[in-house]
């Protein structure tokens, strides 16, 4: 019993000496124990690997999984260390809609066909949306919030520790000040000194010590923006690869919908023979231009000659270049990145391309290099 009091008035002791050095400190009337460059150097830097590790998980967080709600309840069964329920995703939900509604229009009416096809694409957007979270959260989310639940945590105790530590440095150089000005008057202070001088000795290598320690593991953060590097390559490649299959998932759809859609439509898709419609990617497509009389081929080769194609007289449409284009050959207009050419369509024609001109110059253009203005 008596011990422990005594503990908890030594502990007492140590703070209130530890909270008057720190604020004389603050009010300029205490001397500070500077750390060397190189400590402040790795303690800012320490903090900034922090703050941003902090900020870069958060984002990634509402990036993976945009609804707040679902973060906390996420967040709640981490920390109880509960298995986290697999959550449908958006894709998938929509593609079980399409072929619920499919089935209840008719699954072989155009409509229902178009429902179930646009249905499974979307459902195959969502397992890769699923897939693409699930990596990206084991293999980066999981070693930034160790990181930070880990390695800082342990980072900032020893900090503080160091903290404490210097104010009791701080605290023993002015003991030993004062002792040693008292001393000048009275000799009877000469214990005092020694007893101060002691005290210094023994807070000093405490303050070393720890001062050592803390320096480790500030250093230690090299190796963690190596590891958050490498955790970094692996997000960047699951990201690549989930929007890659996004992308075939697409494609695969369109040449679905584009072989179905002139036997629903075959009067729309002009300059087409095919029935096919123009890629995705045109906007608007190529069934709003005017089309030209068939004009005849170059009889050598059986390709088009542009010298031979007279625009209509109206409707023609103005179109904006996206990007520099060189031309393959002499049937060709080269496109230069923000200029505006006038083009139009003509009977036949592969759907990926049209006539453009500029000025006096003629020639067949990619369609996906345009943007057609209305």
């Amino acid at each position: 019993m008596d011990f422990n009091v005594k503990k908890l008035a030594s502990d007492a002791g140590i703070f209130f000496t530890r909270a008057v050095q720190f604020t004389e400190e603050k009010f300029g009337q205490a001397e500070r124990t500077e750390l060397d460059a190189h400590f402040e150097n790795l303690l800012t830097r320490a903090d900034s690997t922090k703050n941003w590790t902090e900020k870069i998980l958060r984002q990634t967080e509402v990036l993976l999984q945009p609804n707040p709600s679902a973060r906390v309840e996420e967040f709640l069964y981490e920390k109880l260390d509960r298995k986290i329920p697999s959550r449908v995703t958006n894709g998938e939900l929509l593609g079980q809609y399409m072929t619920e509604a499919a089935n209840d229009f008719g699954p072989s009416s155009p409509y229902g066909q178009t429902l179930i096809k646009v249905g499974e694409t979307q459902k195959r957007l969502g397992i890769a949306e699923r897939d693409f979270i699930h990596s990206s959260s084991i293999n980066f989310l999981t070693p930034l919030r160790n990181f930070l639940e880990g390695d800082w945590r342990t980072i900032s105790k020893e900090r503080r520790i160091l903290q404490n530590r210097r104010l009791d440095l701080d605290a023993c150089k002015a003991r030993l000040k004062k002792a040693k000005a008292a001393e000048a008057k009275a000799s009877l202070w000469s214990d005092e000194v020694d007893k101060a001088e002691h005290e210094l000795r023994v807070a000093q290598t405490e303050f070393d010590r720890q001062a050592e320690v803390t320096r480790l593991l500030l250093e230690g953060i090299s190796s963690t923006h190596v590891n958050h590097l490498r955790c970094l390559h692996e997000f960047a490649e699951a990201q690549a690869t989930y929007y890659a299959q996004c992308y075939q998932y697409m494609v695969d759809l369109q040449k679905q919908l584009g072989s179905s859609k002139g036997d629903v439509f075959p009067s729309t898709f002009v300059g087409n023979a095919d029935g096919m419609s123009p890629p995705l990617s045109t906007s608007p497509p190529a069934a709003t231009l005017p089309l030209l009389q068939a004009v005849s081929p170059n009889p050598a080769d059986g390709t088009l000659n542009p010298s031979e194609v007279k625009p209509p007289s109206s409707g023609t449409r103005k179109a904006k270049v996206l990007y520099d284009y060189e031309a393959a050959d002499s049937s060709e207009l080269a496109l230069k990145a923000d200029e505006l050419i006038t083009v139009y369509s003509l009977p036949g024609m592969d759907p990926d391309w049209l006539i453009g001109e500029r000025g006096n110059k003629k020639g067949k253009v990619p369609v996906t290099y345009l943007e057609l203005l209305s």
